[in-house]
């Protein structure tokens, strides 16, 4: 079967082609899908798409008429896609739900460690001869509280990693799993008591209607001075002008990001050359306890055999006309 991969990347290329072997025919696309890409799907009967692609009624119509029959999300969220309009026109959709839960919570703990002990500001100063130590005062993990909002299993990992320093782990989800709170010493508690209580915050719950803007004024406001925010998960669970105010004032203490709300068009690209338009996250970069990656935490080795293994899957099951067990319904 003919697939054209949209957003491909170089770090992925060969994670892809490996997987495929001479069993697919894959079409790899630099461009994000869009209204104004589609069109290169022609001949197509399959499209697969990465976290920022549009996935919209209007873009799915017009790869329905192109004859696309079958979409492929290299990611776990699929926030991204109008699920419903895709099934409408008949396609069939099957994601990659989990590739390495490692990876992100890894990722986690280490922008939490690099932000309390400037470990970025630390670098710069070195390479600047500057053995200074002034400014670069952290503070022992040990004994803090780490609040976790969605006990997904990236959550609980984050909690085994951070139980593991000596921290206290607080968290709320929607479905509490006792057995596993009980086993690592945590606690499920409100989202206003895990906001109070924490010293530092972690965000991993999907993005849903509920979860949207789940940190905003009113919840920073109930934060200790000084919390540390860090999200690793999707872009809206912050609303990022409320953040900056809080980052303005003093109430957040230190920002780390791996999502940002604004990301389609600016992440995963080159931009050095360019003059960003966006005055949200070039205000954000100038804040000396803000660390910004570029939706970076997944990109291992590991993830990316993962995502290329489950999405030929994903494509072998479409060929077969089978209902694979990542097919969304």
């Amino acid at each position: 079967m003919k697939t054209a991969f949209y957003s491909t990347r170089k770090f992925e290329r060969d994670f892809l082609l490996q997987a495929a072997g001479d069993q697919h025919e894959l079409v790899l696309l630099e461009p994000a899908l869009s209204l104004a890409t589609a069109p290169l799907a022609a001949g197509c009967e399959a499209v697969c798409i990465f976290v920022n692609d549009d996935g919209s009624a209007p873009v799915l119509e017009k790869l329905a008429a192109l004859g696309v029959k079958y979409l492929a999300l290299r990611s776990a969220g699929f926030n991204h896609v109008d699920i419903q309009a895709a099934h409408a026109l008949g396609m069939r959709i099957a994601r990659v739900p989990e590739y390495s839960p490692y990876a992100v919570a890894e990722h986690t703990v280490a922008l939490i460690l690099a932000l309390n002990r400037k470990l970025v500001r630390a670098h710069n100063r070195i390479r600047d001869l500057n053995f200074s130590l002034d400014g670069l005062t952290g503070f022992d993990l040990h004994g803090k509280t780490v609040g976790i909002i969605g006990m997904g299993k990236i959550g609980k990992l984050v909690g085994h990693i951070m139980r593991g320093f000596g921290c206290q782990i607080i968290a709320f989800d929607r479905y509490p799993d006792n057995e596993w709170a009980k086993a690592n010493d945590a606690t499920y508690v409100s989202i206003d008591e895990l906001c109070s209580r924490s010293d530092i915050i972690s965000l991993h719950a999907p993005l849903m209607p509920e979860t949207e803007y789940i940190i905003n004024k009113e919840s920073i406001a109930r934060m200790k001075k000084g919390v540390m925010l860090i999200n690793t998960s999707r872009g809206r669970l912050i609303n990022t002008l409320d953040v900056t105010e809080g980052l303005k004032s003093g109430q957040i203490g230190y920002l780390g990001l791996d999502v940002y709300e604004e990301e389609r068009g600016l992440f995963f690209e080159d931009h050095s050359s360019d003059i960003v338009q966006d005055d949200v996250i070039s205000r954000l970069i100038t804040f000396a306890n803000v660390l910004i990656t570029s939706h970076q935490a997944f990109l291992t080795d590991t993830a990316l055999k993962n995502i290329a293994a489950t999405t030929m899957y994903n494509l072998d099951c479409f060929v077969k006309g089978e209902k694979g067990v990542n097919e969304l319904t």
